[in-house]
C-alpha cells in the first residue's frame, strides 16, 4: 500500500488534497499533520512513499522539515507547497533535496503529475536497492578462515580507493566475487561493473570488443559500436583471465591505463574514459613475461595491489561454512528439500583433494542434493564426490 503524508496547516486544503489523492488511487493511505513539527515527526516515525508539504506552517517550516529529513537519510520524496513562494524559495527548496516545487492553489493536472512521477521514482529507488541487495548476495564470500580473513581486509582497504587491483588464484577459488566486493564496496558501485572473459574471445575480436569499432573497419562492422571500456565509464572494468590476452591488445590495453584514452578499431579519434581496472588471472604473470607472453609494463600497471585468493586446500576449516550455504542456495534454486550433512561425511569431504576448488565443492553438493540421502552419508561422499 503506498503511503502518503499532507503537511499543512489549512486544514479546507488537507481536505481537497486527501479528497485529490483518494480519487487519483482509493488505496493510497493519507496521514495528515496540521504543523511542521507533527510533520517532522510523522517523517522520523514512518516511511512514507511521498510527502506533501507546505512551506510556511507554525512551529517548522516546509524547508526546516524538508532539510532535516534529508540530514536524517530519509528518502521520501517531498513536493513542496505554498502560495507565498517565489522563484529563490523554489530555488532553495530544490536545492535540499525536494522532489517538486508547486504553487497553491495548485493546478490539478501538474500536481498529479508530479505525484505519479514522484512515485515512480520512489518505486524505482526501492527495486534499485533491492537489486543491489540481490547482486551483493549473489557474489557473497563466505568463510571465517584467517586466509579467507586476509583477503577480506585487503577488500575493505582497496575498495575506496581508485587503486587498480590485480587479483591471482587457481581456478574456482572465487577471483570473480573479490572484483564485485571491490565493486560494491567502492565509490563507483551506482555504476556498472562489466566484465570481459578475455580467454573467451577470440584474439581476432578482443580488440573491437574491449575498444569497439567504427562501420566499415572490418567486414562485419555494420555500424559504429562502443567497447567494454566506454561502457564501463565512471565505473569498474574487470578484466578477467588477463593472462590469455594477446600481445597487440595487451598494447593498446596499457596506452589505455597511461593516458585514459581509447581508440575504437578503425578510427584515429581519441576518446576519453574513467575506468578502474581490475585484473584476475589464473596463471603465474612473471612466468609468463619471463618467456614473452605477457608485457612486464602492463603487469606493474595492473599490479598497484595484489590480492592473492587462497585454494580451497588452504582454507579447509571453511568447508562447513560453505556446505551450509550451497546447501541453502541449490535447495532455493531447485525447489529441493534442505538435507544435512552427517559429522563423517563432512570429514571426508574436508580430507577431499579439492583440485576445482569452491567451483567443485558447488557442483559435488549440488550432486549430492540431487541423488544423496538425507542425511548425506558417507556413502554418499564416496559414490558422488570421489574421482
Amino acid at each position: 500500500m503506498t503511503r502518503i503524508l499532507i503537511i499543512e496547516d489549512e486544514e479546507p486544503i488537507r481536505r481537497v488534497l486527501k479528497r485529490i489523492l483518494n480519487e487519483e488511487n482509493e488505496r493510497f493511505k493519507i496521514d495528515e499533520a496540521a504543523d511542521g513539527k507533527a510533520g517532522f515527526d510523522a517523517v522520523n516515525a514512518e516511511d512514507y512513499d511521498l510527502v506533501l508539504c507546505d512551506i510556511k506552517m507554525p512551529k517548522k517550516d516546509g524547508l526546516e522539515v524538508l532539510e532535516q529529513a534529508k540530514n536524517l537519510g530519509i528518502s521520501s520524496p517531498f513536493i513542496m507547497l505554498t502560495g507565498h513562494g517565489n522563484i529563490q524559495t523554489a530555488v532553495e527548496a530544490m536545492k535540499l533535496g525536494a522532489y517538486d516545487y508547486i504553487p497553491k492553489p495548485p493546478d490539478l493536472n501538474r500536481l498529479l503529475i508530479s505525484v505519479r512521477n514522484a512515485l515512480e521514482t520512489k518505486h524505482l529507488a526501492v527495486e534499485n536497492v533491492q537489486l543491489k541487495k540481490r547482486i551483493a548476495k549473489a557474489y557473497e564470500m563466505v568463510g571465517q578462515s584467517k586466509a579467507l580473513s586476509n583477503v577480506f581486509t585487503l577488500i575493505d582497504k582497496v575498495a575506496p580507493t581508485q587503486a587498480r587491483v590485480l587479483i591471482m588464484g587457481s581456478n574456482g577459488t572465487g577471483k570473480e566475487l573479490v572484483a564485485h566486493q571491490i565493486h560494491q564496496k567502492s565509490e563507483r558501485n551506482k555504476e556498472a561493473l562489466i566484465e570481459v572473459n578475455c580467454a573467451a574471445i577470440p584474439s581476432e575480436l578482443i580488440e573491437s570488443e574491449l575498444f569497439g569499432h567504427v562501420k566499415g573497419s572490418f567486414t562485419s562492422a555494420v555500424k559504429d559500436r562502443k567497447g567494454k571500456f566506454e561502457a564501463a565509464d565512471g565505473g569498474t572494468l574487470f578484466l578477467d583471465e588477463i593472462g590469455d590476452l594477446s600481445l597487440g591488445a595487451q598494447a593498446k590495453v596499457l596506452r589505455a591505463l597511461q593516458e585514459n584514452k581509447i581508440q575504437r578499431v578503425g578510427s584515429d579519434k581519441d576518446l576519453s574514459v574513467d575506468v578502474r581496472i581490475l585484473a584476475a588471472t589464473n596463471k603465474d604473470l612473471e612466468k609468463e613475461i619471463a618467456e614473452g607472453r605477457f608485457r612486464e609494463d602492463l603487469y606493474h600497471r595492473l599490479a598497484v595491489i595484489v590480492i592473492r585468493v587462497p585454494a580451497l586446500k588452504d582454507r579447509l576449516e571453511d568447508i562447513p561454512l560453505l556446505c551450509d550455504h550451497f546447501i541453502q542456495q541449490i535447495a532455493k534454486k531447485d525447489g529441493l528439500a534442505v538435507k544435512e550433512i552427517e559429522p563423517n561425511a563432512l570429514k571426508k569431504l574436508k580430507e577431499y583433494p579439492w583440485t576445482g576448488n569452491i567451483r567443485e565443492l558447488r557442483n559435488v553438493l549440488e550432486r549430492l542434493m540431487i541423488l544423496g540421502d538425507n542425511p548425506i552419508t558417507i556413502q554418499n561422499i564416496e559414490q558422488f564426490a570421489s574421482k
